[in-house]
């Protein structure tokens, strides 16, 4: 299948990182501050700093990580793109009814994010979301034939390419109405803290909808009540096809929570998202926090 076949995007960063672990396990001691250490792991140096708002300590500037785990990130990042490609590509041949939203180029948010959280707890995003839905437990297969109007697919084609699904593992979903999903998002963290599980809710949404007074409306009940909710604005940089500046007064997106903590992350760098959601979630066992990942398609809308 087309998903399958190599790729020939170099973008990710992950590449190298995997090249120096790799390099890192014949090195000698003292050849730089990437070695193998003795537990099988290696310390990365991340390359761009976290913004912080309302805290005093940012998320650690190193991650450590072994080969495996590096080549699992990267395996999942190539399968997503190579899944939204062929998406591109079926939807451009008319065989994809409907809309078609790609995740391309923002895979690091998402396998960063799932490295630094667990199936417990839950996921709740717009409708760009067939990497979720595949990093939640689906196939390639189901999420195409979800695509394709196919019985196959987790809604058996009836709700395509916005209205992914898996519940069974915490993903509830693709949703079409810009920026509703956040007050759900509040709503699966008030289930979370009533049965007392242990686990967060994420919410996320795009820059676009980053002015949409539901968000507010959500992250101030999440305050007054102390849900373990983050908010996650996936800031790729324009809304349809208007530019973030054009359209937010305000473009720290990190600090719109106002009363709640903040972080801005480098969304490119799966090891930085993973780190920061790691302190996210610690954060979240308090109140709401609101992080912003600064990223890019490489699609239109």
């Amino acid at each position: 299948p087309a998903w399958e076949a190599p790729s020939c995007d170099r973008r990710y960063r992950m590449r190298s990182a995997v090249a120096r672990s790799s390099r890192a396990a014949f090195a000698p001691a003292g050849a730089g501050s990437r070695r193998l250490m003795s537990s099988g792991t290696v310390t990365v140096d991340l390359d761009k700093p976290y913004l912080l708002h309302k805290l005093e300590s940012e998320p650690p500037m190193t991650a450590e990580v072994t080969r495996d785990e590096l080549l699992g990130y990267y395996s999942l990042m190539f399968r997503m793109r190579r899944m939204e490609i062929s998406a591109d590509t079926l939807y451009k041949a008319k065989h994809v009814k409907g809309f078609c939203h790609l995740y391309d180029g923002q895979e690091a948010i998402c396998v960063g994010m799932e490295a630094g959280a667990t199936w417990g707890d839950s996921v709740i995003t717009s409708y760009r979301d067939h990497a979720w839905q595949l990093s939640r437990g689906d196939t390639v297969t189901g999420v195409l034939c979800e695509l394709l109007g196919k019985q196959g697919g987790c809604a058996k084609g009836k709700g395509g390419s916005m209205h992914m699904y898996k519940a069974d593992n915490n993903f509830y979903g693709g949703n079409g109405i810009v920026g509703a999903q956040t007050s759900l998002g509040a709503g699966l963290a008030f289930a979370h803290k009533y049965a007392e599980d242990g686990g967060v809710a994420f919410a996320l949404y795009g820059d676009g909808a980053a002015n949409q007074g539901q968000l507010f409306e959500a992250a101030n009940i999440a305050a007054l009540l102390k849900l373990p909710v983050i908010f996650v604005c996936e800031n790729n940089q324009y809304a349809m096809g208007t530019s973030l500046a054009r359209g937010s007064a305000c473009t720290d997106y990190y600090t719109r929570g106002q009363y709640m903590p903040g972080i801005k992350v480098d969304g490119m760098d799966v090891l930085a998202v993973r780190e920061a959601v790691k302190v996210a979630k610690e954060l979240a066992k308090e109140g709401p926090v609101m992080m912003e990942m600064d990223t890019y398609r490489y699609h239109g809308h």
